[in-house]
């Protein structure tokens, strides 16, 4: 395939990039930034590709007409789905509909800082930067959490939890360049909250037509943890009729049994620390990604750690745009050594 990086005449342009599970961010040197959802779709057949009038559809544009599509979510459980060869291209073209986003203009050279889940930077980052060479000069590729805390400036004697909608990723600082022992991915995030709601829901309401779509936007709008908290209702098709169902109990049980696995990931690595430094990273906890922001996380979290100490844990401003932010800024700061040339 030709290259589709531009000869241009301008000033090089820096990008940072969060390639998540669920949703992807860029932000760029030039001051724009975007979002999508992490879905691309191709039309299954001709009629198909009449009726959308788009050979690609990517994001939220992707969901609403997925049962005309060959939809592809490319990231799953942090790594590329499959190892597969539509996975793979579906990972070229959200990479290349974000830099377009940014307009990169007559930008003489391209530097990618991209950021992912910390599995995918061990089993995926080959594959990573196959995507990204047809778009960019030269390519950095970091985990997720590190790339947030950098944008924070929160470098040493603190833990970042990154809970995505594939993994939840660890990162514990320690003011150098982590390493694969200072950093640790589970599984239960996001994606596994939802299959749990998804399953309680359908047991409790065998009649009702309820999708893991319906069942992730209940979890964003309403997911919480604690005791305050007004009565939760949904309307769900129940024999095609939409019907007014209550899952109140059902969504703070789910988002509640996040806790201990978060908890025994924390307590384990900080462990693992420096011992005369760990009472330090126990006032340092930072929440960031898509699942930080179930109500009363945070809280939740500083009483499952309480019995190991005192712990402050925070949830970070803005947890779309902080990973993209954060490698946008390690792109602008790395040295020459770190980048490898595309």
């Amino acid at each position: 395939m030709a290259s589709k990086k531009k000869q241009g005449t301008g000033e090089a342009l820096y990008i940072g990039i969060d390639l998540g599970t669920s949703r992807s961010a860029i932000v760029a040197s030039n001051g724009k930034r975007d979002w999508i959802d992490s879905y691309v779709g191709w039309p299954r057949d001709f009629v198909a590709k009449k009726m959308l009038g788009k050979p690609i559809l990517y994001g939220a544009d992707a969901l609403a007409n997925r049962l005309s599509l060959h939809l592809v979510r490319p990231l799953e459980a942090g790594v590329i789905r499959d190892g597969s060869q539509r996975a793979e291209e579906a990972v070229r073209e959200l990479v290349h509909h974000l830099i377009r986003q940014v307009d990169p203009g007559d930008a003489t050279e391209i530097y990618a800082a991209v950021g992912v889940p910390a599995e995918a930077l061990r089993v995926n980052k080959l594959a990573i930067r196959n995507a990204v060479k047809e778009y960019a000069d030269s390519l950095m590729v970091v985990s997720e959490p590190f790339a947030v805390a950098y944008g924070l400036g929160t470098l040493n004697n603190a833990l970042v939890i990154d809970i995505g909608a594939g993994t939840a990723d660890f990162c514990i600082l320690h003011g150098t360049m982590p390493g694969e022992e200072d950093q640790r991915t589970l599984a239960m995030a996001g994606d596994w909250l939802d299959q749990q709601l998804h399953e309680r829901l359908a047991e409790r309401f065998p009649e009702a037509s309820i999708s893991l779509p319906m069942v992730k936007s209940f979890k964003e709008e309403h997911g919480f943890i604690g005791n305050h908290r007004d009565r939760v209702k949904v309307k769900v098709p129940v024999k095609g009729v939409p019907t007014s169902i209550e899952i109140t109990a059902d969504l703070r049980r789910t988002c509640e049994s996040l806790l201990p696995v978060l908890a025994e990931a924390t307590t384990d690595l900080i462990a693992r620390y420096e011992p005369d430094f760990q009472e330090e990273v126990k006032q340092n906890i930072f929440l960031a990604g898509g699942g930080s922001q179930i109500k009363g996380l945070a809280e939740g979290l500083g009483e499952q750690l309480a019995s190991y100490g005192q712990f402050t844990v925070r949830t970070i401003q803005d947890p779309l745009f902080a990973g993209a932010e954060g490698a946008l800024a390690l792109a602008q700061d790395m040295p020459a050594e770190y980048w490898v040339e595309m």
